[in-house]
């Protein structure tokens, strides 16, 4: 066991497995707050028809595309 503690190749893995869950927890919290902003501007299912959107949730308008500008006149 004192092998294991005074190694520092051993103890360098701790790092890896901060580093490891870090992103598996980034990736988790970034995957609900994406999966909560499209719950919200989505189609509500049947039962949710009713429902309003919560004023943190920004509305994303995707009735209206870039390629709808209108283009610059050539002179």
């Amino acid at each position: 066991m004192t092998y294991l503690l005074t190694n520092p190749a051993v103890r360098g893995g701790e790092l890896y497995l901060w580093l490891f869950n870090g992103v598996y927890a980034i990736g988790a919290l970034a995957a609900g707050v994406l999966g909560v902003i499209a719950w919200y501007n989505s189609k509500r299912p049947v039962g949710w028809e009713d429902r309003d959107r919560p004023s943190f949730i920004p509305e994303i308008n995707l009735e209206s595309s870039p390629s709808d500008a209108p283009a610059a006149e050539k002179s």
